[in-house]
């Protein structure tokens, strides 16, 4: 009987490789670990099963990949993702793209074919991949190796703090089959220094972006994720008010701002009434956000005035736009903000806020997409308050992005960092094992669906309280939707499916197939129920028509509406 036999007693088992890479991260405080093992993993997964960490399995590596993104995302801390060489490693890149794109800490440790088959030497082993890590290098945000046993602890810790360092990221660590399997004489890590580096801002730089925001005339602050990774609603509020701000939010920073506070813009940022209110402004503020794609209303946006543009990833700073760029933790900056800013006198700022939402409510009123709003209307209705949400991509998380009342930051998540489908699923799954006392909320299409239909077997597996909305109209909808308006006919976007309320309850999962009408209390009663449930609604919604550029705001009070009345408002 060999030694490292997990069937040995425990008195005989020697430790192997495995155990050292468990106990640095036990060492670093990780108590959960997400997966799938395979061949060349399986040194790694022994140690896993001897130790004290909490080991959650999925069906499908990228899968397992979106659950350990949401569980940094709802804890602010690292994820660690344990997967196979080769096909097992390479499912997990379109997760960890999402995790990059969105600043989550996941820590992912893949095996490699044995040492003797890495640098040109033997070839013919399973799942081998010429340069494994290259795969990972223009995803991740660090890549690390360990060749032997002696430089994994350090391997695990380097990677820990690279995770942890603002911007947080996914990293990427791999070690060889044999390095793992073999028996090792290093004494048991019990302790690792991998504290994170903190990003302070340039006093000279806050001291000039203070002066500006003191002196403009029209402030306004757009604030993105990076508040809500760096914990810095507080102080995003403080300084709103100090300068009597608008703020509007980013998708991905979706309840930093209070949605009903009176500077609130919410986040119609897909709306030229918005863009021209940030247009306008003649100082704009932009915190933890790169300006990008979505954000700048597919880069339509032109500022008149000056920006200053706060973010921790140096790469994204002045990347779209001209700025006084400050390369910081969001938190940091606006409290060194806070400490030398002037308080404004503006009264008219809210009033502004308001014609701005009353435009933005008036033009989604004249489209007849009353289905849609009560839609969105009935899953606020029936999320509890704090309870996550996550969102595939779909046309009800478009309209979600733009118009759903998080109520609280870091409650709302999608997949709109890279854009893949199949997130929301295995994502909630990830979040309820973070807060396993609090109901959470899936929402995907049916296409998305079928990226995640065998995690309800996992769903079951853990019990996991995560209530599954899938959106079934019959294909691609927002693909639908694109081509008919760009081609006029859609090309690939019909898809034949299952009843997924017949699925769903072959695996054990209760489930009802709903109607607008029902929806929210159907919801309702899922949410409220212990473990898994699905609620299917055949539905095919549409997406807001936005206005065009050049387009401008009408004058206020023409609509008695704004979108936070009518979509989705706390009240």
């Amino acid at each position: 009987m060999s030694p490292t036999d997990p069937s040995a007693p425990a008195a005989q088992r020697q430790r192997t490789g495995g155990d050292l890479v468990v106990e640095s991260l036990q060492a670093l405080g990780a108590q959960t670990v997400f997966g799938l093992p395979g061949q060349h993993a399986l040194g790694l997964f022994d140690a896993l099963g001897r130790s004290p960490l909490r080991y959650v399995g999925l069906r499908v590596e990228n899968n397992a990949g979106f659950a350990a993104d949401a569980y940094a995302r709802r804890t602010g801390g690292i994820a660690p993702l344990m997967v196979s060489t080769g096909p097992g490693a390479l499912m997990t890149l379109a997760a960890l793209q999402e995790s990059a794109a969105a600043s989550a800490a996941v820590l992912a440790i893949g095996s490699q074919v044995p040492v003797a088959g890495l640098g040109g030497g033997r070839h013919g082993y399973l799942h081998e991949l010429p340069d494994q890590s290259a795969a990972f290098r223009g995803v991740v945000k660090s890549v690390h190796t360990a060749r032997t046993h002696s430089q994994i602890p350090s391997a695990i810790a380097a990677a820990w703090k690279s995770a942890l360092t603002a911007p947080h990221g996914p990293v990427w660590v791999e070690i060889p089959q044999d390095v793992l399997l073999a028996p090792t004489a290093i004494p048991v890590v019990t302790g690792l220094a991998a504290d994170p580096e903190e990003l302070p801002p340039r006093p000279e730089l806050t001291t000039v972006a203070a002066d500006l925001l003191t002196d403009a005339e029209r402030p306004v602050i757009l604030a993105g994720g990076g508040i809500v990774r760096a914990g810095a609603e507080p102080e995003l509020r403080a300084l709103a008010e100090r300068l009597r701000a608008p703020v509007a939010t980013t998708f991905g920073g979706k309840g930093a701002f209070p949605w009903t506070h009176p500077l609130s813009l919410q986040s119609w940022l897909e709306d030229r009434h918005t863009t021209d209110f940030l247009e306008d402004a003649d100082v704009l503020l932009v915190v933890g956000s790169g300006l990008g794609e979505l954000s700048s209303n597919y880069h339509t946006f032109r500022p008149r005035g000056r920006v200053i543009q706060i973010e921790a990833d140096a790469g994204k700073l002045e990347s779209n736009h001209p700025a006084l760029g400050i390369h910081a933790d969001a938190r940091l900056a606006l409290r060194a903000l806070l400490e030398t800013v002037g308080a404004r006198e503006d009264d008219t700022a809210p009033a502004r806020v308001r014609a701005l939402l009353d435009c933005v409510g008036e033009r989604i009123a004249s489209q007849e997409l009353t289905l849609e709003q009560d839609v969105l209307a009935a899953v606020r209705e029936a999320l509890p308050p704090r309870s996550p949400s996550f969102w595939d991509m779909t046309i009800l998380a478009y309209w979600a992005w733009s118009a759903f009342d998080a109520r609280h930051p870091n409650t709302m998540h999608s997949a709109q960092g890279a854009g893949g489908l199949g997130y929301a699923f295995p994502a909630a799954l990830g979040a309820a094992v973070a807060d396993p006392a609090r109901p959470v909320l899936a929402v995907s299409g049916d296409g998305g669906a079928m990226y995640s239909l065998a995690e309800l077997a996992t769903a079951r597996q853990y019990d996991a309280p995560v209530t599954w909305l899938i959106v079934d109209d019959g294909g691609y909808g927002i693909l639908r939707e694109y081509m008919e308006d760009a081609f006029g006919r859609a090309t690939g976007t019909e898809l034949a499916r299952p009843d997924f309320a017949a699925l769903a309850e072959s695996f054990g999962v209760p489930a009802v197939t709903s109607a607008p009408e029902r929806l929210r209390d159907d919801l309702a009663a899922a949410l409220a129920a212990p473990g898994p449930s699905v609620v299917v609604l055949p539905a095919r919604l549409r997406m807001f028509a936005p206005t065009h550029l050049g387009d401008s705001p009408t004058q206020p009070g023409h609509s008695p509406t704004q979108p936070g009345d009518s979509l989705a408002s706390e009240s």
